[in-house]
């Protein structure tokens, strides 16, 4: 036992000894005369919220820099830097001394080599009395220890890339200066950046500046209590408070957290303003609002001959026929490189060097050179001519503009506009992808062309045997399917003849085509698993291709079982009447034998819930886009419930029966469950509840009763649902609440609204829109439905600019203690349900 005491004791001493190895403090927050640090050691302030001391920063060489980061945050944050545009060496560090000297704090080697001084010029201060200190807000004071006025030197006047609460960014009207932020270089670079932030004393506000003088964001007019442009940094903010201050020496503007938080203001190296908080369960930084909102926003953020997408993954990307100065990946901290040519022009040759690829709906770069030309092709040929001079041209309006550097070229997204057209210059090497139709190259094109012309004969004449040979085979199983081997009756094939499932007063109703199975089974290849995209509880559903290319959603019920019939005839009559841009369209339905189809637009990104619940796929799904999926589904649901010929009632809206298409509009699917009511009709009841649980209202679930206010409730869980990005049931045996509802009441009720949001939209949200959010769909989950909104008024709550909007009452909190399924329930009777406890037995799911 004593051995492995001593050997538990020996362990402790080692590794409290390494600890001391990388910092080792002083235990003092303040560096009096004769004192000094040097090397491994530091000083800590008296509440041990931060450290000042020697850190180390550089990817391919070890520089050295005397700086202030918080004591107790992981990873090492840098909130000021002394000597960021003179590093120490390895060399250096050896007798490299922080101390009081000659009136001055100074950084300084044994040999009197300088690397920072505070630079104090008065023959007035004792340097015996001379004291710096660490304050416990991060700011280091030099001052005269026997005497209490201002300090003569202290950091917060002389910023790196942090501002911390109780500094100023001040303008000095007696030197007519500005203390300005400075962002670093890059990510392991401390010295200068490209950014910089500054005050603008006359409009009150503050300026995003790129080289120095380059102004391409602004925080807006402060108008006593916000930042026009920037609403979220303001003076009645619950984490903290923005202050500013005028008076006959200066104007600043300065901030004080409203509890213990950590918060810093950071100039970001992409040029961002952040506001990041400490989130201390989480053991991370995180964003609270960002200025610019997207990086493509920052000027020139890609560097040069790139161009900014927002739309795309990585944001930035070289022009065709350039690649990024360094060899490694892009990398989105460090714009000041932009990219380099693959290969040179060879300009001289005489031989007018190069082409051109199209670039179109950009933005035109700045500071380009305007040439005469009197039209696109005179534009093309004055800048093939200048080799050396000209790598981009523009025939806009007409007027020719040619670039030599292309700088901060950004692509335009259909949203945005048409924009304009560049033509980049490509070298002979990149001619393959070049627009420039004068080749001279008459005989490779020639082969080219009769090459293709025999590809597509041969590939027709394959694609018609091909469809020949599966018409053939489909009209074999259909038959064998259908009446299992047996002969299919050419009476039951046929639309007119099919009486057992939609009789004639239905075919009258409906507004689709009938499609006969063997179609079908061409079109999916024989219902291949490899096409198969979902199952349902009535049935798979399938991707098929008709013969003309055109792509469809394939709903195929079970041929084994007569469930569903009534949902069936439902939905291809109803559906079939309505047309909205957010309601999937259906093309057409096919019935043979025991095989009911229906057939929809296809729907590539599938269902909403596929993207908002996937950690992976989420982050795709920005602010703005959430936003417009919540416009789209309540613009759906209002014409379903007011707008349509019939007043129809969904009953089963949730995230998975929203589909996404290309362009990810939301449009609402699956009316199997859906009901006509009366035009002055806004409920009904059933004995058959049916529905999925988590979206059905209290009053359904309990009374059988149904609404327009029942799909609102639905609405209101799929709003809360898309805005945090968990599932209303997926809180099963949590310990914080027992559904999203609960969750989202509890944050309300304590002003922690903003905390719900899924954290891949801390850096794209708009906070204002995320609390009209949250807001209406807690309105829409009230208990009482007479206490929801219409989906009239829903609509115009989340169209309004206006922040004032009606408290939400506490929503119903109904969870669940037994569910036998976790999708759909439906029973012959309403299931067993109290405020607090559910008990639901599935029959049959969907």
């Amino acid at each position: 036992m004593k051995l492995q005491h001593y050997s538990f004791l020996l362990l402790f001493v080692i590794l409290t000894c390494l600890s001391l190895s990388i910092h080792q403090s002083l235990g003092v927050d303040m560096i009096a005369v004769n004192q000094s640090i040097s090397g491994s050691q530091s000083v800590v302030s008296s509440g041990e919220n931060f450290e000042l001391g020697f850190f180390k920063r550089g990817n391919s060489k070890n520089y050295y820099y005397l700086g202030i980061w918080y004591r107790n945050v992981n990873p090492e944050t840098i909130v000021w830097v002394a000597n960021r545009e003179k590093p120490l060496s390895a060399t250096d560090m050896d007798s490299v001394e922080l101390k009081v000297l000659d009136g001055n704090l100074v950084l300084i080697t044994e040999s009197k080599n300088s690397f920072w001084s505070t630079n104090i010029i008065s023959n007035t201060i004792s340097s015996n009395t001379l004291v710096a200190i660490l304050s416990d807000d991060g700011n280091l004071i030099l001052s005269d220890g026997s005497n209490s006025t201002p300090p003569l030197w202290q950091s917060f006047d002389y910023p790196t890339d942090t501002w911390l609460p109780n500094a100023k960014v001040r303008y000095d009207k007696r030197t007519n200066t500005s203390r300005i932020l400075t962002s670093w270089k890059n990510s392991e670079d401390p010295s200068p950046g490209v950014f910089s932030v500054e005050m603008d004393q006359s409009n009150k506000q503050f300026l995003i500046k790129w080289n120095g003088t380059e102004m391409y964001s602004a925080s807006g007019s402060w108008n006593g209590h916000i930042f026009n442009l920037m609403p979220e940094m303001s003076l009645n903010s619950d984490r903290y408070s923005f202050t500013y201050v005028d008076n006959e020496n200066e104007s600043y503007f300065t901030y004080s957290p409203r509890n213990s938080s950590k918060i810093r203001l950071t100039l970001d190296v992409s040029g961002q303003i952040r506001h990041m908080i400490w989130a201390e369960n989480l053991k991370e930084w995180q964003i609270f609002t960002s200025q610019p909102r997207q990086p493509c926003e920052v000027y020139a953020s890609c560097g040069a001959f790139s161009i900014c997408n927002k739309e795309s993954a990585t944001f930035c990307n070289c022009l065709t026929g350039f690649t990024p100065r360094s060899d490694t990946e892009w990398d989105l901290n460090d714009h000041s490189g932009g990219c380099l040519r693959k290969k040179s022009l060879q300009c001289g040759d005489g031989k007018m060097n190069g082409r051109f690829l199209m670039n179109p709906r950009v933005t035109l770069p700045e500071y380009s050179l305007t040439v005469p030309a009197a039209s696109a092709e005179e534009c093309r040929f004055t800048c093939l001519s200048n080799c050396s001079l000209c790598n981009a041209y523009a025939y806009d309006n007409n007027v020719c503009s040619i670039w030599n550097e292309l700088l901060n070229l950004k692509q335009l997204s259909p949203e945005d506009g048409s924009g304009s057209v560049i033509y980049t210059r490509l070298s002979f090497s990149d001619e393959a992808h070049g627009e420039d139709a004068k080749s001279g190259k008459f005989s490779l094109k020639l082969k080219v062309i009769i090459s293709g012309v025999v590809a597509i004969a041969v590939l027709l004449l394959c694609s018609f045997s091909y469809i020949y040979y599966r018409r053939m085979m489909a009209k074999r199983i259909a038959s064998k399917q259908s009446t299992g081997g047996n002969p299919v009756p050419q009476w039951f094939n046929k639309e007119r003849e099919a009486q057992n499932l939609i009789n004639e007063n239905d075919k009258q109703n409906i507004a689709v085509p009938f499609f006969y199975l063997e179609n079908i089974l061409a079109a999916t290849d024989n219902f291949s698993d490899v096409n198969k995209l979902g199952q349902g509880g009535f049935g798979p559903v399938y991707k098929g291709i008709f013969s003309d290319g055109q792509e469809i959603a394939v709903k195929r019920l079970s041929s084994q079982s007569r469930q569903g019939i009534e949902e069936f005839r439902n939905e291809v009559i109803l559906i079939s009447k309505l047309q909205h841009r957010n309601l999937v369209r259906l093309l057409g339905y096919s019935i043979t034998g025991y095989e009911q189809i229906l057939l929809y637009e296809y729907m590539s990104n599938k269902s909403l819930d596929t993207f908002i619940f996937d950690s992976t796929l989420s982050k795709s799904l920005k602010w703005k886009r959430r936003f417009e999926i919540i416009l789209g589904i309540s613009r759906g649901l209002l014409y379903l419930h007011e707008d349509s010929r019939l007043r129809i009632i969904h009953r089963d809206l949730k995230t998975s029966n929203i589909l996404l298409d290309q362009e990810m509009k939301p449009k609402i699917s699956d009316f199997g469950l859906a009901r006509i009511v009366e035009e002055k009709t806004t409920e009904a009841n059933t004995k058959k509840v049916v529905g999925t649980y988590g979206y059905m209202s209290p009053e359904y679930a309990l009374e059988g009763v149904f609404s327009i206010k029942s799909d609102v409730f639905s609405l209101g869980v799929v709003i809360l649902e898309i805005i945090t990005g968990r599932r209303n049931t997926g809180f099963y045996q949590s310990k914080e609440a027992s559904n999203l509802l609960v969750h989202a009441w509890n944050y309300w009720k304590e002003k922690r609204a903003l905390h719900l949001l899924d954290h891949s939209l801390l850096e794209s949200c708009n906070p204002k829109e995320a609390m009209k959010c949250i807001n209406v769909g807690l309105l829409c989950v009230q208990e009482d439905p007479g206490d929801r909104p219409t989906m009239s008024n829903v609509m115009t709550m989340l169209r309004s600019e206006s922040t004032s909007l009606p408290k939400p009452n506490q929503p119903a909190f109904v969870s669940r203690r037994n569910v036998s399924n976790s999708s759909s329930v439906s029973s012959g009777k309403p299931p067993s349900f109290s405020k607090i406890e559910l008990t639901i037995t599935v029959e049959e799911g969907r």
